[in-house]
């Protein structure tokens, strides 16, 4: 590298690097101090979890050493001597004032808007007068050794760099899903409501490239921020700890950012901020969180917040299972024998069954690209098949789309409406141009590939919230509810049009009846027992996941005990018109209220499932990343004014 680092006075005030032809590469901004410059001497060989630091090395040499960054569309490389070496943040808790100058100087450097922050201080506080004590923390991303959003990351737009192992993030790629602010446990990535896009701290890999370390490092006052080489601990330190009261499980990621942490401090720590979570040391000197009683035990219905900027994925999943479990009973019910379905699969209402289906979760994902940021870019959703389990369950959905669409147009030609539709346009019978039997084994194949394709894509939206952030969905209890869902919902869309089928061809509707009435019933025991189980684990458990399962039982505790007793009653009901003999009339009155009562729960507890859960995000200060005070400044109209830093929720 044809470069020099030149000092053009006595105190490091600017830098220029010169090339050979003397034009200057980067222009650093005048009057920085010496402690904001990089000092690592010596490199260790690997870091605490056995993890080369030479990134060049961990990549096998694949990559060139001076590779352009193309900073601001700069081709030229940097002079920093370490910049393929794994960097990491360096927090002094002792030493933090919590005056927010970090905060500041990134959002300065980063013009980020009030409502966004890539680094935020918040605050811890326990013991009792006089000796009440605050840890503050200052957080941004940690640019992790397994950066879990760039593996959540449909879209592709994150990239583990070999330079400074920085992971940087790009907005333009990016179509606004949010799924990388539900993985990550620091609520490093900010999701702008306003742009409908993601973007993070970038290390400040432009001040690295010319030895200077990031913005909210050199603007620390209180020297409890440094940077440099992972593993290196900053002078006058003498900890390097990977954990401290309020910071997520490091073992999900493998975080790059070191803490020191000496002063004493009480058994139990408390947030600041409305989450229902507070910390308690365990036996081993770690701080565990644990549920913190806040709100007392009253119990409340706030119907009103169950709806929230997860409706359209509430109606997505709902939808979806729906019309997979629709198909597939019916399917597999008629290819096992099944007399009731056996017969519908060969009746006139069997494609409109189909049609209900593929309008169903046609509607559905129509319904989650209106989730995006930028719905217009929902093409990007395929990017990034061998990680994303968001990926996979959208390619899961659209194969089954796709298969379901082919297997109803091999049925279309022994279709008795179809046909007579198609003679009375056309004046000829569609039996001249194709036979319906030579469409039979076509249908059955595009038959069985739908339902891989759908049982593909339900087991990828499981897996999708199985999220070591956020403990309250990582439990078997979701799939159970979605699996449960596919059964009961489908067999209700399914029950749509069986039932006026054979009251319209006048044959006994009770043996039907009683099918469904069996089916329902099983799919809402699959889904009981589910949350039975998450009942009890959330309850004895020690982690975010319990302070979501107390707000269900306490914000919204009447309309979780709604929901369970219609749950519950939906299994009784579906269970007595299975085993008791009634008259038609009477049964098809209870399966219809059997059926209303189970779409109401499973739109109630699909609507919780989003709005309860709380991540392992680091505790927020009074105001910001405070969820009661965003909600206290939109009930009284001081969100409209944007410098408090609450953003509408347009997407």
């Amino acid at each position: 590298m044809n470069s020099e680092v030149k000092e053009l006075t006595a105190k490091p005030e600017m830098i220029e690097i010169q090339q050979a032809d003397g034009s200057t590469l980067w222009e650093v901004r005048t009057q920085e101090q010496p402690y904001a410059f990089l000092s690592d001497k010596t490199i260790p060989d690997t870091n605490r979890y056995g993890q080369k630091i030479d990134l060049l090395d961990l990549t096998g040499g694949q990559l060139p050493k001076e590779r352009p960054l193309f900073i601001n569309d700069n081709p030229e490389v940097g002079c920093n001597p370490n910049r393929n070496k794994q960097h990491a943040f360096f927090f002094t808790a002792d030493n933090c004032i919590g005056c927010h100058a970090c905060e500041s100087a990134c959002a300065e450097k980063n013009e980020t808007p009030a409502h966004l922050a890539f680094r935020s201080v918040g605050y811890v506080e326990g013991g009792s007068y006089p000796d009440y004590q605050r840890l503050n923390i200052s957080m941004a991303c940690n640019h992790c050794d397994d950066p879990v959003c760039l593996k959540g990351c449909p879209t592709r737009a994150y990239t583990k760099h070999a330079e400074y192992g920085a992971v940087l993030q790009d907005p333009d790629t990016c179509f606004g899903c949010g799924y990388c602010t539900w993985v990550c446990p620091y609520n490093a990535p900010q999701l702008d409501p306003v742009e409908g896009q993601v973007s993070k701290c970038n290390m400040c890999v432009d001040r690295l490239e010319v030895g200077l370390k990031p913005a909210c490092v050199s603007a620390c006052v209180g020297n409890a921020l440094d940077f440099g080489v992972v593993e290196n601990i900053p002078e006058n330190r003498e900890q390097a700890k990977i954990s401290i009261p309020g910071f997520p499980d490091p073992s999900i990621t493998r975080p790059n950012i070191r803490f020191q942490q000496i002063r004493e401090l009480p058994e139990e720590m408390k947030r600041t901020d409305s989450a229902p979570v507070k910390y308690h040391k365990a036996a081993d000197g770690n701080y565990k969180p644990v549920v913190d009683r806040k709100q007392g035990t009253r119990r409340a219905w706030n119907l009103k917040r169950l709806s929230s900027r997860e409706n359209p994925l509430v109606l997505f999943t709902l939808m979806s299972q729906a019309a997979i479990g629709a198909f597939a009973i019916v399917f597999l019910g008629a290819q096992a024998g099944i007399p009731a379905l056996q017969w519908f699969g060969g009746q006139t209402l069997y494609v409109p069954l189909l049609a209900l289906s593929l309008g169903l979760v046609a509607l559905g994902l129509f319904l989650s690209t209106t989730h995006l940021g930028k719905p217009l870019r929902f093409y990007r959703g395929f990017n990034n098949l061998r990680h994303s389990p968001v990926c996979r369950e959208g390619l899961g959905i659209a194969l089954f789309m796709a298969f379901l669409g082919l297997h109803l147009l091999c049925k279309l030609p022994a279709n008795a409406l179809f046909a007579s539709l198609w003679q009375s346009l056309f004046g000829i019978p569609v039996s001249e141009l194709i036979q319906p039997d030579a469409l039979s084994t076509p249908a059955a194949t595009f038959g069985y590939l739908a339902i891989v394709s759908g049982a593909v894509g339900l087991y990828y939206m499981n897996r999708c919230y199985r999220i070591p952030a956020r403990p309250f969905w990582n439990h078997w209890q979701v799939a159970s509810s979605f699996y449960g869902n596919a059964l009961s919902l489908g067999t209700i869309a399914l029950g749509v049009l069986l039932l006026p089928t054979l009251l319209l061809t006048g044959l006994d509707s009770a043996p039907a009846t009683r099918l469904l009435a069996a089916l329902i019933a099983a799919g809402a025991t699959i889904e009981a027992i589910g949350l039975w189980c998450h009942n009890r684990d959330m309850t004895a458990a020690e982690h975010e996941g319990t302070a979501s399962h107390y707000v269900q039982r306490t914000t919204f505790g009447n309309s979780y005990w709604l929901r369970n007793g219609l749950l519950g009653l939906s299994v009784l009901a579906g269970v007595g018109l299975r085993v008791f003999d009634m008259e038609p009339t009477v049964g098809l009155i209870v399966l219809t209220m059997l059926a209303l009562a189970l779409v109401v729960s499973s739109l109630m507890g699909r609507a919780l499932f989003y709005v309860l859960v709380i991540p392992t995000t680091m505790p927020g200060a009074f105001f910001w990343r405070n969820k009661g005070f965003e909600q206290h400044a939109r009930d009284i109209g001081l969100a409209d004014m944007p410098q408090v830093g609450v953003a509408p929720l347009r997407h």
